[in-house]
């Protein structure tokens, strides 16, 4: 059912470490051909700190751990890859179809192919309005019943960061702050809200995650929040965020539509700086996580 990269079937057969990547920001996530520079530049920020890179797709009706360049590069340019959920999977197996994977899809996959941790950029979680939608990303639920660490710079700041912070707390998804006391809302590096846990060291979290299996508590995933360095001006994050939501009401748009128009018109309107961040978040956790997994190995 799984198709492996050389340089993963390598590192499973050495027990070696190894750090599971998604590819929704690389089909949906950067334009081109900015995405495939940072797939590969992600990569090697991996391997340059002790692990394997697993980048995780479905191609061609086949679920990939690992990608070679060339998958990558036909991941990146084609204009036929679809989002893939945990639900969606079936249907490009049978399909044939090729499709980028969530942080659900992903955890799934990296569990099925014993990968402990996995990097990703920020989490889904609850939407604005959900009491009236119901809209909640399928991260959630993910992260409360598969087993695999995700280091992650917290939520996206246009969701509902309260909201979302007190479904992971219903069911009891552990979070960790790295270095940091404050839950970070993906552009910024504070939310405005707090943590009650946090770590200064890739070992200590190690430990904390052997420790949680050894607790018995076997069916939950570890939430790493790693804060962005240089995050977006607050200003202007405020006022993207205000004028992005006038634009979707304006424009109906509404319900699982908002994050992803959101997103664009950060995108389109910052002048550069949602890019930035967004560079700089999924190389800041892939570093992260190597250095989690290379302790795990040990």
């Amino acid at each position: 059912m799984i198709r492996y990269s050389s340089e993963v079937k390598s590192a499973l057969a050495a027990n070696g470490p190894i750090v599971a990547l998604e590819s929704t920001i690389i089909a949906h996530g950067l334009p081109r051909p900015k995405n495939l520079e940072v797939a590969l530049e992600v990569q090697n920020v991996v391997r340059n700190h002790g692990a394997t890179p697993a980048t995780i797709a479905i191609i061609d009706g086949a679920i990939n751990v690992g990608l070679e360049d060339s998958e990558l590069e036909k991941l990146a340019n084609s204009n036929n890859v679809s989002k893939a959920s945990i639900r969606d999977i079936p249907f490009h197996l049978t399909g044939g179809s090729s499709a980028a994977t969530t942080v659900a899809a992903t955890s799934h996959i990296a569990q099925l192919a014993n990968i402990q941790i996995f990097a990703t950029g920020g989490l889904g979680g609850v939407h604005r309005g959900a009491e009236r939608t119901w809209d909640e990303s399928a991260d959630i639920q993910s992260l409360s019943s598969i087993p695999v660490i995700v280091v992650c710079a917290g939520a996206k700041s246009i969701l509902d960061i309260p909201a979302t912070l007190e479904r992971l707390e219903t069911y009891s998804v552990p979070i960790v702050g790295y270095q940091t006391s404050k839950f970070p809302g993906f552009y910024l590096a504070d939310s405005g809200y707090s943590l009650e846990h946090k770590l200064d060291k890739p070992e200590e979290i190690a430990r904390l995650w052997k420790e949680q299996i050894s607790a018995g508590i076997t069916e939950k995933g570890l939430v790493v929040a790693n804060p962005v360095v240089n995050q977006m001006d607050p200003r202007l994050h405020a006022k993207l965020l205000e004028d992005g939501l006038t634009s979707a009401t304006s424009k109906n748009i509404s319900g699982k539509d908002v994050t992803p128009f959101l997103l664009e018109y950060f995108h389109k309107n910052s002048n550069g700086e949602s890019l930035r961040v967004n560079i700089e978040i999924i190389k800041a956790n892939a570093q992260l996580a190597a250095q989690i997994a290379v302790n795990l190995a040990r």
